[in-house]
């Protein structure tokens, strides 16, 4: 047997690489149907760990503001995956206690932003962060909609998956 095909043999029975610890303050708990947990009952992420996903950007106009406004984090799919986490029904828990409900399948229909940067600058709690769940409502006409602004959560917390 060659080197290069006894390599290739070996790296598909290496096991992924798992969640690493979070080493900074907890700003995201996922928990529910999870499959990498860095807990003993949950996904956390700290900071970081969200900013070494892949980012995304983009502007669009909101409910809330007057001017579009320029978001960047990674995408929430992005996220779920890293926790391993699949199911039907998001349930997002803000700082706040506002919470919403999000169909999974939302995640891979749209470049739904799981930001912590507005206009480029780090979203403080006392406004909408850290973390802001937002579509691209620019995008398409039917994210302009009331059940898609209900479904956006700033000072997210928990994502529970169902």
């Amino acid at each position: 047997m060659n080197v290069f095909r006894l390599l290739m043999m070996m790296l598909l029975f290496l096991p992924a690489a798992a969640l690493e610890p979070a080493s900074g303050k907890i700003i995201l708990t996922i928990n529910g149907k999870v499959g990498e947990k860095n807990t003993a009952t949950a996904a956390v992420f700290d900071l970081a760990m969200l900013e070494k996903l892949p980012q995304q950007s983009f502007s669009t106009k909101t409910p809330w503001d007057a001017l579009p406004i320029k978001f960047t984090g990674p995408l929430l799919r992005d996220v779920l995956r890293a926790a391993k986490a699949s199911g039907q029904q998001i349930k997002a828990v803000a700082l706040n206690d506002y919470k919403t409900e999000i169909p999974f399948d939302d995640v891979n229909q749209f470049n739904m932003l799981l930001a912590h940067k507005m206009n480029g600058q780090a979203i403080p709690a006392r406004t909408k962060g850290p973390l802001f769940i937002v579509y691209p409502y620019d995008s398409k006409p039917e994210l302009q909609t009331k059940p898609y602004y209900e479904r956006s959560a700033w000072q997210v917390k928990t994502l529970s998956i169902e």
